[in-house]
């Protein structure tokens, strides 16, 4: 039954390991539930609504990646597309918020065309082998650096972009402290580590200040204020097609970059072929479409379900108790929502390390690919993402194998691609 309805495999897994990588993509993502309620009311949106709504959305499209897809990859509002339909199109633009969820329900139904025509399938059929490692690594060094920022380890500078927080108090030393609490646990190879150290850096985060516990119970807000909340007026214009594309693009490729690396480091490639990934498409493009009815902006697949294939999920077994722990804070949410962000950080930063791995795949003694490899990798975190690390080092692996004369290595479909990447700066 489980095999029929998760695609688990008990030689690869077991029913244990699967509830605690649940749990631990759940805890790291878990942010989510604050943060976006908290950008996009910035529109005018109602903040309990939106709460709710994202709640819901993240719970149903995990569990139906789960049960239709069969892997361990949860959804949720997208970080950076929830910024981008608030500051962008509504603040800067000018535009209401029923329009930017008019543009993203539009988006969601452009998705569903092209997983329906698998066009999504044959862009990841084109992308080189060496870029999918290179962004497996790179997606590393992003979530690290994700987790470094948010525990305060890592702060801005004016002068130097950024620079090192302080380390001897608050959110920065518990992040430290989490990160050797959970480093020890690795080291001894206890199962559950990733979870364990969330929830023993937060247990240490209260007699430091940060872990703060303000009631356990709350019932959720009705979404009645945002839900179906659309705006037809100006779709045919060209702000429009433009805000479509904006959309489609980040949400493509960040989708495109996240499941490469983290069934990559799940060891599910073969061949270099990622299983169920039509299934997968699929999952993202009806959950953004349904999550615009539901009143919130893109929804998407998180890098954060690395965290669960680090602590060994390798089934929709996973998904689906990330889901469910969704649907438990929906109840819960001050209980949830009291994890600071420096109990979660340590888990993303060794996280990252250990998708590092996957540079050992490439052969850095080529040039012609180790450029290309090297690009995609370090503008992630620099340009905080995924989509533009993609971007340039696709761009860089055909310009130099086209100049260097070594046109075997570049297919057609990798020029069409390119061109693609070329209009999304021209537009």
């Amino acid at each position: 039954m489980l095999e029929k309805l998760f695609g688990f495999n008990p030689k690869e897994t077991t029913v244990r390991t699967e509830i605690m990588a649940g749990i631990t993509t759940f805890l790291t993502m878990a942010y989510i539930l604050a943060v976006n309620p908290n950008i996009l009311s910035e529109t005018g949106m109602d903040k309990g609504a939106l709460f709710t709504t994202t709640v819901v959305m993240s719970a149903l499209a995990t569990i139906f990646m789960g049960l239709y897809a069969k892997l361990p990859l949860a959804l949720a509002p997208g970080m950076g597309l929830n910024a981008f339909f608030a500051y962008s199109v509504c603040m800067i633009m000018g535009y209401s918020w029923q329009f930017a969820l008019t543009a993203v329900f539009l988006e969601g139904i452009v998705f569903i065309l092209l997983t329906i025509t698998n066009l999504r399938e044959k862009i990841v059929d084109v992308i080189p082998e060496t870029l999918k490692h290179s962004i497996s690594a790179g997606i590393g060094l992003y979530i690290a650096f994700i987790g470094l920022k948010s525990a305060g380890i890592i702060v801005n500078n004016e002068a130097t972009l950024v620079s090192l927080g302080g380390l001897t108090s608050g959110s920065a030393l518990l992040g430290v402290i989490g990160i050797l609490v959970t480093s020890v646990l690795l080291v001894k190879q206890v199962k559950g580590s990733l979870l364990f150290g969330i929830l023993a850096t937060t247990l240490i985060g209260i007699p430091l200040g940060v872990t703060k516990i303000d009631g356990v119970f709350s019932a959720p807000p009705s979404i009645e204020p945002i839900f179906m909340q659309f705006e037809w007026d100006n779709i045919f214009t060209k702000e429009m097609f433009i805000i479509v594309f904006t959309f489609l693009f980040v949400d493509l490729f960040d989708c495109i970059g996240t499941v490469i690396g983290v069934t990559t480091r799940a060891g599910m490639v073969k061949d270099g072929k990622i299983p169920h990934l039509k299934e997968v498409f699929m999952v993202d493009s009806v959950a953004t479409t349904a999550g615009a009815v539901m009143g919130t902006s893109t929804v998407a697949v998180y890098v954060e379900s690395a965290a669960g294939v680090n602590e060994g999920g390798r089934s929709g077994l996973t998904a689906v108790v990330t889901g469910a722990c969704f649907f438990l804070a929906m109840f819960f949410a001050p209980l949830f929502l009291a994890i600071p962000a420096a109990a979660t950080a340590p888990v993303l930063v060794l996280v990252g390390l250990m998708m590092m791995s996957a540079v050992l795949k490439i052969d850095f003694g080529n040039y012609a690919e180790a450029i290309p490899a090297f690009l995609c990798i370090i503008f992630m975190p620099l340009s905080y993402s995924i989509s533009e690390g993609i971007v340039l080092g696709h761009l860089s692996y055909v310009f130099i194998h086209l100049l260097s004369g070594d046109y075997k290595k570049v297919s057609v479909g990798m020029c069409v691609l390119a061109a693609f990447f070329l209009l999304k700066f021209l537009v």
